[in-house]
């Protein structure tokens, strides 16, 4: 495949629109359809489920998670976080809740991160939101069997980031047992030059520092035990396709436990989307990295 530092401005924003590359409907529709689809599903899961809507991990507006509960009374359940998708520049927590029903009726905790999209947050705010995120989580919820994490997207990029951290500066050190890395964008620097970066308004230094490609050796010391899939969309663009399987390949030369799934009959939004379905295959490797298949 062609390097993407040889391609056009115009291929660059090709392979990074992600709605054009759906073979379900046009690009607009595609995207209108996640969204809608996303609102259903979080809609069902806060009506059938106990939650804690609107819980402060932090001071800003957005700073904010949702928490979807089982009826269990065991004190020692597995706990998943979400991180959204939508180009760092659109959806929200509130959209983020439609995966909570088939986990939480095995006895999962799901929790549903908010965060800063651009143009109000930029790249390090968000980064430093997702890990301030989970380190109000650890301290909310010590009492779990283990902590997962899930990220759809751009919400992938900020849970690799997360596993990428150097927890000493946070007076925590969240032992995540799994990450489901889902159609994500671990290297920044090819979309500088392209409609997404706008509203990030990202130089090359920001990106390099916020590319998960880049902090192999501090994910290795930081989730060593982790145990990651790296998952990607039959109909994903061939870059985004390229990204999920240049970083999965990374792991595993670090010596990483990962796996890589490519999900057939799926594009960049059914992949995600379809884990409201129990039956999904997703949805059952999610419950099986946890033990609750």
């Amino acid at each position: 495949m062609s390097d993407w530092k040889k391609m056009s401005t115009d291929e660059l924003e090709l392979q990074y629109s992600p709605s054009r590359w759906s073979l379900r409907m046009s690009a607009d529709d595609v995207i209108r359809a996640h969204v809608a689809a996303l609102k259903s599903g979080t809609e069902k899961a806060r009506a059938v489920t106990q939650t804690l809507i609107d819980v402060p991990y932090g001071e800003g507006d957005r700073e904010k998670l949702d928490v979807y509960l089982p009826s269990s009374s065991s004190p020692d359940l597995p706990l998943v976080i979400y991180f959204h998708g939508g180009y760092w520049q659109f959806l929200s927590k509130d959209e983020s809740g439609f995966l909570a029903p088939p986990l939480v009726q095995k006895g999962v905790v799901v929790v549903a991160v908010g965060y800063s999209t651009a143009p109000a947050g930029n790249m390090d705010l968000m980064v430093s939101q997702v890990r301030r995120s989970v380190a109000s989580v650890i301290q909310q919820y010590s009492h779990i069997s283990g902590l997962y994490l899930c990220g759809h997207s751009a919400g992938a990029h900020l849970a690799a980031m997360v596993l990428s951290t150097d927890w000493s500066e946070y007076d925590v050190s969240p032992q995540i047992k799994g990450a489901f890395l889902v159609s994500g964008v671990y290297d920044l620097q090819p979309i500088l030059s392209t409609y997404v970066n706008e509203p990030l308004k990202m130089n090359e230094e920001v990106a390099l520092r916020n590319s998960p490609s880049h902090f192999l050796s501090q994910l290795k010391v930081s989730s060593t035990s982790c145990d990651i899939i790296v998952a990607v969309a039959q109909n994903d663009s061939p870059e985004f396709r390229k990204q999920s399987e240049e970083y999965f390949k990374a792991l595993e030369s670090a010596g990483l436990t990962v796996s890589f799934e490519d999900v057939p009959n799926t594009d960049h939004f059914s992949i995600i989307e379809q884990l409201v379905d129990e039956h999904y295959r997703l949805t059952q490797l999610l419950l099986k990295m946890m033990g609750k298949s």
